[in-house]
């Protein structure tokens, strides 16, 4: 009887690599961070081939200590829309890849601007350069259109890596804009509008379960976008539930069962996808959420997380302060993708704690921004690292005006895709929970208090500069 499972964590920051038993504990561990490039305002980018070596060790150490023979299966979970263009002959990238907080292609989707109704009709999603759509037409419009060119998002560079096939699961196919979302395939007018030749995308867009290759024999399976991983792990797999994940950026994803819904501002997009078919979900992306406190950390303003927490909680407002972290635009569900981040309504006397309160406030007004574009949910289960702020935690509940409920277990991305890996193969029984204890935070303020802080943010999110 296998023993383990490895989940990998491809983020936008980093790869994790988890080593999880079979009461869903995590053995042990590896993370190592990869270069972030910003080579021009609004552009991002990561070498597809430094990632590929993270994931190369961190499964070499794992397997070391565990034992090639104790190991049912691997898991992925990664971060969505980052788009690779490699060469299948050589195994090699052709270009870094485009990150998904890239805005390079706003050009190239105003002018595809009279097509973005069919866009949106086909695929659930606004016409927008967050999108791998966008990114590979801006990028393809500059290289050879080589036979051996092959495109895809992370999930499907890995398994290329890791077993030479070029595949992709369902969920991240969703965010391509170019798979039509009631058929799950590669929709042909898309191709056609982006001008992306049907052979360069993965041969097969598969449930997340499917066994997708093998590496040194071990299968690899349970691959779902970072998001989806979330909402499976989180148990919000029946119609209504909600969920929020707090990473880089934002998730926020409301389960709409069998049927796609559509709301203006919101993505229709494939909540999960077994072999039992596809459940649909409203989804919002908050660009920039976890990522402003790094932010903050790196011009200097701050040592870290722990401090700005501490030191927001010491000032118990913002004073007026409020920060916009519109550093590559603004996602769901403004989709500008011209806005720059603002930070307005100081005055000589605004100290480092309003700032690092006005942060906080920033990412749960931007998820209640996106919860209101729902229609409100009774409850929200909650996940990432920056759930352990617990001031920010007070504020999504105050914000909202509904129960936020934390997972115990942070690691919620992986651990998902863990779970449909596991119960797959048998690994996991049916009816295994992996969020561990729920701790829930109750609104304290009341609802006029809560209007006048939505309405100052409103306005402030109007007043920010376009370029």
């Amino acid at each position: 009887m296998k023993t383990y499972l490895i989940a990998i964590d491809q983020s936008t920051s980093a790869t994790k690599m988890l080593l999880v038993d079979r009461q869903g504990r995590i053995a042990a561990r590896e993370a190592l961070a990869h270069r972030q490039y910003y080579p021009q305002p609004g552009w991002v980018e990561h070498d597809a081939e430094e990632i590929w070596a993270n994931v190369s060790a961190g499964l070499e150490r794992l397997t070391a200590r565990a034992g090639l023979e104790n190991i049912e299966a691997i898991a992925i979970s990664n971060q969505r829309e980052t788009s690779v263009i490699w060469d299948c002959r050589t195994g090699r990238p052709l270009r870094r890849a485009i990150v998904w907080q890239d805005v390079r292609a706003q050009a190239l989707c105003a002018g595809l601007a009279a097509h973005a109704g069919d866009v949106q009709a086909a695929t659930g999603l606004t016409l927008s350069p967050y999108y791998p759509a966008a990114k590979l037409a801006h990028a393809l419009r500059e290289m050879p259109r080589s036979e051996s060119v092959r495109v895809g998002t992370i999930d499907s560079w890995l398994m290329y890596k890791l077993g030479g096939v070029h595949k992709t699961d369902v969920t991240n196919a969703a965010r391509t804009q170019l798979m039509n979302l009631e058929a799950c395939a590669w929709d042909a007018d898309m191709l056609e509008l982006f001008g992306i030749p049907r052979w360069m995308l993965p041969e097969e867009i598969l449930p997340s379960d499917s066994v997708f290759c093998s590496w040194q024999g071990i299968p690899v399976l349970g691959v779902m976008g970072d998001s989806h991983a979330a909402l499976y792990g989180q148990d919000c797999r029946a119609e209504g539930t909600a969920k929020a994940t707090y990473g880089t950026g934002s998730s926020v994803m409301l389960n709409t069962g069998a049927q796609i819904r559509r709301v203006k501002g919101l993505q229709a997009c494939v909540g999960f996808c077994d072999r039992e078919g596809v459940r649909y979900a409203l989804e919002g992306n908050v660009t920039c959420s976890g990522d402003t406190l790094v932010f903050l950390r790196d011009i200097g303003l701050f040592e870290g997380a722990d401090e700005i927490e501490r030191l927001a909680a010491e000032a118990q407002d913002s004073g007026g302060v409020q920060l916009i972290p519109a550093f590559s635009g603004l996602g769901a569900p403004y989709f500008r993708s011209g806005a720059r981040a603002s930070l307005c309504g100081m005055s000589r006397g605004t100290t480092r704690g309003e700032i690092a309160y006005a942060a906080l406030m920033s990412i749960a007004q931007q998820n209640a921004d996106i919860l209101e574009a729902m229609g409100g949910v009774k409850r929200l289960c909650v996940d990432g690292g920056a759930t352990k702020n617990r001031l920010l935690m007070q504020l999504q509940a105050d914000l909202l005006g509904c129960e936020v409920l934390r997972s115990e277990n942070s690691e919620m991305s992986p651990m998902g895709a863990a779970l449909m890996a596991g119960t797959a193969t048998g690994f996991f029984s049916k009816n295994m929970s992996i969020y561990g204890e729920r701790e829930a935070f109750l609104p304290r303020r009341e609802a006029q208090e809560r209007q006048s802080l939505r309405g100052a943010w409103k306005k402030a999110v109007e007043s920010i500069v376009e370029i």
